[in-house]
C-alpha cells in the first residue's frame, strides 16, 4: 500500500506541476513511475 501511495503523490505531482505537459509526457511519466514503483516493492520486499 505505501508503494500505491508513493506512486499516487507521484502522478498528482506530475499533473499540477506540469499542467502544460502533453499527454505524450503524461504517458512516458507514467511508465517511469511505474516501473519505479515495481523496482521500490523489489527492494521493500528483501
Amino acid at each position: 500500500m505505501k508503494v500505491y501511495l508513493i506512486w499516487l503523490i507521484g502522478v498528482i505531482v506530475w499533473n499540477f506541476g506540469v499542467p502544460q505537459a502533453t499527454p505524450l509526457e503524461d504517458v512516458l511519466v507514467a511508465i517511469a513511475l511505474s516501473f519505479l514503483s515495481i523496482g521500490l516493492k523489489k527492494k521493500l520486499n528483501l
